[in-house]
């Protein structure tokens, strides 16, 4: 049996590589760490807002919206195609939601990918009865109980450190929590869609807490289905928000910023020059930029000379506990109390002999050696893609990422220092290379993934191509010895897809890294790998590499993730990026076993 440390991507195709834009290429967006967001947010006692998204409610077990058009999709498909459920049963592979939204592309009346309208018009042409909707969303909700970080906020709410909560969440988990912390359902007013006039007059009363519903049924519905009166109610809902930024600053936490109703509301706040007077900050996580329209609100605030800023963090429950630590004189005993209730894992015993006990088997290799330091260059240098063209300019082989604190690389100093030499280096040093960065999608972890990815291609005879999820390798030569264990268990390993005579397969893995039990993991997807693929034979590819992977259950998938983890540690001397010995080179070596899980007692 396996489970990942991450999402499933199951099987993929190639495009070849793809740029990725992070924060660090996009110097015009403000930026602070979670650390010092903790320091301002702990001075500044009951003068700032939260506004709540569904990425809060995610670790409590609640679906996003994001995850529900992807259900939304699939059960269209299933039902219109008269199509097995196990067809498309992976909603987080990539292929499976090619396929999902080709159908959704080729039905008249539905809504583009990512459009305003694809959660409620999907919904509702999934669901048609809003009795049916709202027993689907009942559903979704049953058995959700706090998170730590909810858990937390009510804890500053009842200290009055937080007094105002606004939420596009249907889930009554800021309720639950405030009913623990308060040991009663009274102290909390919850306001919903239909009822605006509440939420001025209970703001205006100041009954903190105070939690503000923006959706209700409405977020079910098209706009264009519901109700003169709700979309008035809607209407004068928001029009508190506006009111209230004038006088309170906001904190925006697993929220995305794509609903236009809300975006406008924040927008017209800043019109005001009183808005936001306690700062406006965007919890976001990783380093891709945040949608657009998110990165124009906080530009256009700092140019108005409000504090504002995208505070990075891990997520929103290591947020809140950065948070508590600086908050004073708070009542923590129902936190401690949940803390004492939640499930306890600790370290599963090594497996020797012949295990009399059950065991998860992970699709991951623990790096028991990675790179804690790589190269540092300061100089006048824009973002990725200028460094790229000056790397291939000089000519040179480096590996690189590009942060804040200048440019990181391995490789020799001499090829470094040629590819930006002409660009005024005024700093040539070594930079640490943090664990709390490789905790997310950092500058840091994803150049350890190309060291780690390079380093496997070149020691172990395998092609590599890079993609924006994971990176892709197989076989150079799938007739080497060394792989005749993997046809013993998949048969051929190579081969061209039928009707496209240049669409090549290749049995192969996909590896990216995570961070999980305080160290770095490489996790390992079997997985057909293509190239040469083409826009004419990408479903081609899709239904290909379904067929070649449907059948690989919990006895070969086991046997691939072993053989291909016997393979990459090898003999155990670990493998380096770069080859170099005049500069700074990534070595790794990994832990003899994948990792596997044990349920322990409290």
């Amino acid at each position: 049996m396996r489970d990942a440390l991450g999402d499933n991507e199951g099987f993929s195709s190639v495009e070849g590589p793809s740029e990725i834009k992070s924060i660090a290429d996009s110097p015009d967006i403000p930026t602070v760490e979670a650390d010092d967001f903790a320091r301002r947010f702990s001075m500044r006692p009951g003068s700032i807002m939260w506004f709540l998204g569904a990425g809060v409610s995610a670790a409590a077990g609640i679906p996003t919206a994001g995850d529900m058009i992807w259900e939304f999709k699939q059960k269209l498909f299933v039902s219109q195609r008269r199509a097995s459920p196990e067809m498309v049963a992976d909603l987080s592979a990539p292929g499976v939601r090619q396929h999902l939204q080709g159908h959704i592309d080729s039905t008249a009346g539905m809504p583009s990918a990512d459009s305003a309208n694809e959660y409620s018009a999907l919904f509702e042409a999934v669901f048609p009865a809003e009795a049916d909707r709202r027993t689907y969303l009942d559903a979704k909700m049953a058995g959700a109980k706090p998170s730590y970080g909810h858990m937390a906020l009510a804890t500053l709410m009842q200290a009055n450190h937080t007094r105002l909560i606004w939420t596009t969440n249907f889930d009554p988990l800021v309720a639950d929590s405030c009913a623990k912390v308060f040991d009663g359902t009274g102290a909390l007013t919850t306001v919903a869609l239909e009822s605006p006039d509440l939420a001025r007059q209970a703001i205006s009363d100041g009954r903190w807490p105070i939690e503000v519903k923006l959706h209700g049924d409405f977020r079910s519905r098209q706009l264009k289905n519901t109700s003169d009166e709700l979309r008035h109610q809607d209407k004068k809902l928001r029009d508190v928000l506006v009111d209230s930024c004038l006088r309170h600053g906001l904190i925006v936490g697993g929220y995305s910023g794509r609903d236009d109703s809300v975006m406008d509301a924040l927008e017209s706040a800043l019109e005001n020059s009183d808005a936001f007077p306690s700062g406006l900050f965007w919890l976001h996580r990783g380093e891709d930029v945040p949608y657009e329209r998110v990165s124009r609100l906080l530009a256009k605030a700092q140019s108005k000379g409000i504090e504002a800023a995208l505070v990075r963090i891990q997520s929103f429950d290591e947020l809140m506990r950065d948070v508590l630590r600086l908050v004073a004189n708070l009542d923590t005993k129902a936190l401690d109390e949940f803390g004492k209730q939640r499930s306890r894992w600790t370290a599963a015993p090594f497996l020797s002999g012949k295990a009399t006990w059950p065991v998860v088997r992970l699709n991951a290799i623990r790096a028991s050696l990675a790179p804690t330091v790589c190269r540092r260059i300061v100089c006048d240098i824009g973002g990725y893609s200028e460094i790229r063209q000056a790397v291939q300019e000089a000519g040179v082989d480096i590996l690189f990422a590009r942060t804040r604190a200048g440019v990181l690389a391995f490789g020799s100093d001499l090829a470094v220092r040629k590819a930006f030499e002409s660009h005024n280096i005024r700093e040539f040093d070594l930079a640490t290379i943090e664990t709390k960065r490789l905790r997310y999608e950092s500058a840091e972890r994803g150049l350890l993934r190309d060291a780690v990815s390079r380093a496997i291609s070149q020691q172990r005879g395998m092609m590599l191509i890079r993609k924006r999820g994971m990176d892709l390798l197989y076989p150079a030569d799938h007739n080497a010895h060394e792989f005749s264990d993997l046809k013993g268990i998949v048969g051929n390993l190579a081969g061209q897809v039928a009707r496209f005579p240049d669409l090549k397969w290749h049995e192969g893995i996909g590896i990216r890294l995570e961070w999980a039990a305080d160290s770095l993991w490489i996790l390992l997807e079997p997985t057909p790998v293509f190239t040469n693929i083409k826009p004419e034979s990408k479903a081609a590819a899709s239904d290909f590499g379904r067929e070649r992977t449907f059948n690989r259950y919990n006895q070969k998938l086991d046997a691939l993730i072993d053989f291909w983890s016997k393979f990459l540690i090898g003999n155990g001397d670990g493998v380096r990026a770069m080859q170099v010995s005049d500069g700074v080179d990534a070595v790794f070596q990994f832990s003899p076993r994948t990792g596997f899980s044990r349920r322990m007692s409290a």
